[in-house]
């Protein structure tokens, strides 16, 4: 059965240039890439447990081979990359008090009221 899933625009650009370039649909390049990156994961070129156990913070990455290490930062950027909900939540409750809530390219504290000016 057909599933609908939203993707950020710029990942839709990747697809769709890829896509043209292969002579694909959309959903077919998206299928081909799942299934490369599925045998990838069970490839043994690197184990996928290994770099989840090191994103959840149960590994050091030191343990990681080369081809696990590259995998494993791809998924660390994209994780640190957007706040967590805990992260949100936290910074509207300082905009809603008119607390600092980061800093300017200056390195000084931005307030609520001031970034709601910007």
């Amino acid at each position: 059965m057909a599933q609908s899933v939203k993707l950020a625009d710029d990942i839709m650009a990747v697809i769709r240039r890829e896509a043209d370039l292969h002579s694909r649909s959309v959903a077919g390049q998206i299928t081909h890439w799942v299934r490369i990156g599925r045998e990838i994961e069970r490839s043994g070129a690197f184990d996928h447990a290994r770099i989840t156990a090191v994103l959840e913070g149960r590994l050091d990455t030191t343990h990681l081979r080369a081809e696990e290490e590259a995998a494993w930062l791809d998924g660390f950027t994209e994780t640190m990359g957007a706040p967590s909900e805990a992260e949100e939540a936290f910074f509207a409750r300082r905009r809603a008090l008119g607390r600092g809530v980061g800093l300017d390219a200056a390195g000084e504290l931005v307030h609520a009221k001031d970034d709601a000016a910007a």
